[in-house]
C-alpha cells in the first residue's frame, strides 16, 4: 500500500500549519513555496481537510488557511482518512459478511490484526509529536554540523 500523492501532500501541508502560532491565518501562496505544492493542488488536497474540520480557510485580502485544532489533537490518522477515507487494506474487511470465506480464512484474522495495528499507529503520532520531532532532528543535525566543523 502506498500512499497517494494528494495524501503526502496533505500531511506536508497540515505538518507546515501545525508549526504556526494557532489560529494565524498562512497565506495560500506560503505554504505552496515552502511545501513545493502548486496552488491549484493545494486547493484540491486541503478541501477534504476543511469538510473535516481539520484546516480552516478564510476568503479574501489576507486570507488564507489555518488548523482548526490543536496539532496535539490531529494525527496521521486523521488527514489519511480525510484524504483516503476508511484504511481497509483488503475488501473483505469492508463489512462482515461481504466475504464468504471470512469465517475459516486465515488470512482475514492476519488483515484485520495488521489494520488494527496500522490505524494505532497512525493514530499515534499527533501533529504537535511530529513537530517536536522535526525540532529535535533539526537540532541533533546543527549540533552534529558545529561539532564536524
Amino acid at each position: 500500500m502506498v500512499i497517494t500523492r494528494a495524501t503526502e501532500y496533505a500531511i506536508r501541508a497540515v505538518l507546515f500549519l501545525a508549526k504556526q502560532p494557532r489560529g494565524e491565518i498562512v497565506f495560500k501562496k506560503d505554504i505552496c513555496q515552502t511545501q513545493d505544492i502548486t496552488p491549484a493542488f493545494l486547493t484540491k488536497i486541503l478541501q477534504p481537510l476543511i469538510k473535516a474540520g481539520i484546516v480552516g480557510s478564510q476568503r479574501g485580502v489576507g486570507g488564507g488557511f489555518f488548523l482548526l485544532k490543536d496539532p496535539g489533537d490531529v494525527t496521521l490518522l486523521d488527514v489519511v482518512r480525510a484524504q483516503e477515507g476508511p484504511l481497509l487494506l483488503n475488501n473483505c474487511l469492508e463489512q462482515p459478511g461481504i466475504c464468504n470465506k471470512e469465517l475459516f480464512c486465515p488470512v482475514h484474522g492476519a488483515w484485520k490484526e495488521v489494520r488494527g495495528q496500522l490505524l494505532g499507529t497512525l493514530g499515534d503520532y499527533s501533529f504537535a509529536r511530529l513537530v517536536q520531532e522535526e525540532e529535535s532532528k533539526l537540532h541533533l543535525l546543527q549540533v552534529n554540523r558545529a561539532a564536524a566543523s
